[in-house]
């Protein structure tokens, strides 16, 4: 029986509101099974570690014996949702929004048991043949625009210069139609999201009552900040994706062991399986016995996301880099230079560029100036500095922006 999986995801932190809570819990108590859903967005061809949160939430539910529906939004991709943006999103190609439904999909599915229920779905499938004087009818009669224009989504953007298009006032309702049609076909009676859903989310839960006349509920997660103040899965250089080719399983882990110590029991609670009880323990360690919990953090994230394997190796490059030997740098960023070139010297600069470190020659300057780059440890203070082959130790040289960032020079032999 569910009787304490509300509780589950409140103790992990993952849930900011709910509706009807009590009868909620009611609900998970009495089914064994509940049928419930979360959209995801494919406006790109990869989810970032900001998407974690709902797919770890889902995984947890679906742990209790519960089905979960993914949504790949490729119906409401084409219209583009206005939650949290300050102006209108890019029209995609009904071609490029497949391909991002599928990567997404295949992405997703790691985190998910497959023998278990476990249904995907893609609201293209119901919105892009939608009669819209029909719809309009039956489903468009149900909103009115007074109450539409109180959700933050839709303020913001009412507030500013660039304003609200038409096509953008009908996302709420698109969404809400999407429970209806899952409650209709899979008796579905949960939607959850990020908070900056929950205006739309609650247009389902209301058509669902009067078309249906049956209570269904939606439960909204908290938008992460870390400790700092960032967006969760911001850094420097941009986002964390899922996707090994956009982010490097070894740069992944090292997010995670670099993360502020005050955000580890917060990010164990919400990115792995570790139990309470272990994680409890956790909130005793200060300091330096820190460093074991954020090892824990990085090394299941990792698992979770690429894999054992990948994990493993990432684990091992960040302990030789942590204890500053150059042995097993297998899974760290790499680029092979050849012996001839390095002998002949490459300037810092350039090894910036073609590292990724830098993204033009003048960021590659300035990170060089705020004393923010390191050849094997040792922080370079000019802009004529050149790599070259008295710096190769077991035919590698290491680079490093910041402390997080971190990239292999393979010299390959002649």
């Amino acid at each position: 029986m569910n009787v304490d999986v509300v509780d589950v995801l409140r103790e992990r932190g993952f849930v900011k509101q709910c509706s009807g809570e009590i009868g909620l819990r009611d609900l998970f108590a009495k089914k064994e099974n509940v049928v419930f859903y979360i959209g995801f967005d494919p406006t790109s061809d990869s989810l970032h570690i900001g998407s974690l949160v709902p797919i770890m939430a889902m995984a947890h539910l679906q742990k209790a014996g519960n089905t979960p529906i993914c949504i790949i939004g490729g119906g409401t991709a084409m219209i583009g949702d206005p939650s949290g943006k300050t102006e209108m999103r890019r029209i995609m190609s009904p071609i490029e929004i497949e391909e991002n439904c599928l990567r997404i999909t295949n992405q997703i599915k790691r985190y998910l048991i497959p023998q278990k229920n476990l249904i995907f779905a893609n609201n293209a499938e119901w919105l892009l043949n939608l009669k819209y004087i029909g719809f309009l009818r039956d489903v468009g009669k149900y909103f009115k625009v007074n109450e539409m224009i109180k959700a933050e989504a839709y303020k913001q953007r009412l507030d500013r210069q660039e304003g609200l298009s038409f096509i953008e006032f009908n996302y709420q309702l698109l969404q809400a139609y999407d429970f209806l049609v899952l409650f209709d076909k899979h008796k579905c009676r949960l939607q959850m999201g990020g908070d900056d859903q929950w205006g739309n989310m609650l247009a389902g839960v209301n058509l669902v009552k009067r078309m249906r006349n049956k209570d269904v509920y939606a439960l909204t997660f908290p938008l992460l900040t870390t400790a700092r103040g960032n967006k969760m899965g911001k850094t420097e250089t941009g986002a964390i994706w899922l996707d090994a080719e956009k982010t490097s399983p070894f740069d992944f882990y090292q997010y995670w062991i670099n993360v502020d110590d005050s955000d580890v029991v917060r990010f164990l609670n919400y990115f792995t399986f570790v139990s309470r009880k272990e994680i409890n323990k956790i909130k005793e360690l200060k300091g330096a016995d820190l460093r074991s919990a954020k090892e824990t953090l990085a090394y299941e994230a990792t698992k979770l996301t690429h894999g054992e394997g990948e994990a493993q190796k990432a684990r091992i490059s960040s302990v030789a880099i942590f204890e500053s030997k150059t042995g097993n740098l297998d899974s760290m960023p790499t680029i092979k230079i050849s012996q001839k070139e390095i002998n002949a010297g490459v300037p810092i600069i350039e090894v910036l560029c073609l590292t990724r470190l830098a993204a033009t020659k003048s960021d590659a300057r300035r990170l060089i100036s705020q004393g923010g780059i390191y050849v094997n440890d040792q922080k370079i203070n000019s802009l004529d500095f050149v790599v070259n082959g008295d710096l190769v130790k077991n035919y590698s040289i290491l680079i490093r922006r910041g402390k997080k960032q971190h990239y292999r020079i393979l010299v390959e032999k002649l």
